[in-house]
C-alpha cells in the first residue's frame, strides 16, 4: 500500500466535501432569504452554520438513520428545491435526502422525487406576519430576541417590533440593554449587529428598529403610537401568573394575544407538539407555553404512555441554578436558595409532576417530583423512573424513543442522542427541549420499570418551543415537511 497517495486521495476528498459545503451553504441562504425557505437537518438548524458544522451534522444524520447521508446528495436535493416553485416552508433536507435514497428507483430525479414528496405545498395558504412585543428582557426575553432576529427572513412569519421595561430608557440604558444581547456568557456572541438609536429610545437589530417602552404597567401602554397592531405580547416577567393579571396586557391598545413564558393558572398550559392541538387560538386569547422542565418531559412521557402506558412514577430532575437563587449565603424565602448557587447542589421543589398532568391529562396523580439546582449555569437533567404497563427491553424502549424522533408530531421536541460521552455542555444551543440519552437508559430484568435520562438546555431548547408556540398561535406556520 502507498500509504502517501492513499493520503492525497483522502485530502483530495475533503477539498471537495468542504467545497460541496460551501456550495450548500450558499444554496441554503439563498432559500432562506429569497424565498423563505428554511432547510433543516434532521431538525438541526443549518442557517449561519460553517462548514465544519454541516459535515458534522452529516455525520450525525448518518449515524442516526444508519445509513450515510453524504453532503454531495444534500447538495442535489437542496438545489433541486431551489428549482422548484415552493411557498415559504421548513423542510427537513436530511429525511428528504434519506428517502430520495430508499425509493430513488421510482424516480428519475430529485426534482421528480420531491415534487410528489411536496405536492401538499399547492395547499399552502398565505399568512400575515404577526407583531411581537416582548415584556421583559431577561434570560429568555433576550434568548428570544435573539432567535426572533436571526431567523426573520423576509419577515412574513413573527417580527420582534418592541421590548417592554421599567425604568428610564436613556443611552446608558440602551447601551446596557445592548451589550447583554450582543455577548452571553453561556450562548456566546449574537450572529448579528446590535447598535442603538437614542433619540428614538431603540435598539437597531440586524438593521431593524426595535423600539425600547418604559412601562410600570402592561394597561398603560399604547402600541399603535410605534406602528404595532394586533400584536401577541410574550411575558418573560414572571410577575403575572394568572389570568387575571395576564388580562392585563389584553387592555393595552395595539395587543391581542398574551404569550407567558412560564406556568400559569386558569389558561392552557401548553407544549408544543404534545397538546398544542387542543386548543384553538381563535377561541382563546391567553395560553402558557408551561416550564422548561415539562418541555423537556411531556414528549418523552407522551411517547411511553402511548407505546407501553405508564402505572406510575417519579421525576427528579437536576437543574442548572437559575437567577432566583443567591450568588452568595444570603436572606432568601426558601432556607436552601439562599446558600450560594455556585458551591451547593441545592434540594428544592418543582411542580413539573403535577405540572405534565396539566398537559397529559392522563398522567394525573401518577407522578411525584423534585428538584435539584447543581453549580451549573445552563443545561438540565431529567430522570424518569416509571413502571409501565407493558413490559419491554432497553432496545426495545430505545426503538419507540427512536420512532418518535423520526416521524410524527414531536420531532422537533424529542432528540435521540447516540452519543457516549454525553454531558451537559454538549446539549447547550440544541433547538429540541428534550435531548433523550439512548446510552444511559436502564430497564428492569422484568421489563416493567425503566429509567430515562432526558437532557434539556433549560434556556436555549425552552426559547424555541416558545417560539414554535408562537407561530402556531400566531397562525404564521409555513408549509413542513418532517
Amino acid at each position: 500500500m502507498d500509504f502517501n497517495e492513499v493520503y492525497e486521495k483522502e485530502l483530495a476528498f475533503q477539498a471537495d466535501r468542504r467545497r460541496a459545503s460551501v456550495e450548500f451553504i450558499k444554496i441554503v441562504s439563498d432559500l432562506w432569504y429569497d424565498k423563505s425557505i428554511e432547510l433543516v437537518l434532521f431538525r438541526n438548524q443549518l442557517i449561519n452554520r460553517n462548514v465544519s458544522d454541516i459535515l458534522n451534522l452529516h455525520e450525525y444524520a448518518g449515524e442516526f438513520v444508519q445509513k450515510p447521508i453524504s453532503i454531495f446528495d444534500s447538495v442535489e436535493i437542496a438545489q433541486a428545491i431551489k428549482d422548484l416553485d415552493l411557498p415559504p416552508a421548513k423542510l427537513d433536507i436530511g429525511k428528504l435526502t434519506y428517502e430520495y435514497h430508499l425509493e430513488d428507483v421510482d424516480y428519475s430525479n430529485a426534482k421528480a422525487f420531491l415534487a410528489t414528496k411536496l405536492k401538499d405545498a399547492k395547499e399552502y395558504k398565505e399568512v400575515t406576519p404577526k407583531d411581537v412585543v416582548l415584556y421583559g428582557f431577561g434570560r429568555i426575553g433576550r434568548l428570544l430576541a435573539r432567535e426572533l432576529m436571526t431567523r426573520t427572513g423576509k419577515g412574513n412569519q413573527l417580527r420582534l417590533r418592541a421590548i417592554v421595561t421599567r425604568g428610564k430608557v436613556d443611552a446608558t440604558v440602551l447601551e446596557k440593554r445592548a451589550s447583554l444581547l450582543r455577548s452571553d456568557s453561556v450562548h456566546g456572541d449574537f450572529s448579528g449587529t446590535v447598535c442603538i438609536d437614542e433619540k428614538n429610545s431603540a435598539l437597531i437589530i440586524n438593521g431593524t428598529t426595535v423600539h425600547i417602552i418604559s412601562a410600570n404597567n402592561p394597561e398603560d401602554i399604547d402600541y399603535t403610537q410605534y406602528g404595532i397592531e394586533n400584536a401577541l405580547i410574550m411575558d418573560n416577567t414572571g410577575a403575572f401568573r394568572d389570568k387575571e393579571e395576564l388580562s392585563r396586557h389584553l387592555s393595552s391598545v395595539g395587543a391581542s394575544k398574551v404569550l407567558i413564558t412560564a406556568p400559569a393558572k386558569g389558561v392552557p398550559n401548553i407544549v408544543h407538539g404534545v397538546n398544542h392541538r387542543e386548543y384553538n387560538p381563535d377561541t382563546e386569547n391567553i395560553f402558557s407555553a408551561a416550564s422548561c422542565t415539562t418541555n423537556a418531559i411531556a414528549p418523552v412521557l407522551k411517547a411511553v404512555e402511548e407505546s407501553l402506558g405508564v402505572v406510575q412514577g417519579h421525576l427528579e430532575t437536576i437543574h442548572a441554578y437559575t437567577n432566583d437563587q443567591n450568588l452568595v449565603d444570603n436572606m432568601h424565602s426558601k432556607y436552601r436558595r439562599g446558600r450560594a448557587a455556585g458551591l451547593n447542589m441545592v434540594i428544592t421543589e418543582t411542580g413539573a409532576g403535577k405540572a405534565v398532568a396539566k398537559t397529559l391529562p392522563v398522567l394525573e396523580g401518577k407522578l411525584t417530583s423534585n428538584a435539584i439546582r447543581v453549580p451549573v449555569p445552563n443545561g438540565s437533567l431529567a430522570i424518569l423512573n416509571l413502571e409501565v404497563q407493558k413490559s419491554t427491553t432497553l432496545n426495545g424502549i430505545n426503538k419507540i424513543m427512536k420512532k418518535y424522533a423520526l416521524e410524527g408530531e414531536m420531532v422537533e421536541q424529542i432528540k435521540y442522542s447516540i452519543d457516549n460521552e454525553l454531558v451537559s455542555t454538549d446539549i447547550i444551543g440544541s433547538s429540541a427541549p428534550s435531548i433523550y440519552d439512548s446510552k444511559a437508559t436502564i430497564v428492569t430484568e422484568n421489563g416493567k420499570n425503566i429509567i430515562l435520562y432526558i437532557w434539556y438546555d433549560n434556556e436555549y431548547g425552552y426559547s424555541q418551543q416558545v417560539i414554535r408556540l408562537a407561530k402556531y398561535l400566531a397562525k404564521v406556520r409555513r408549509y413542513t415537511y418532517y
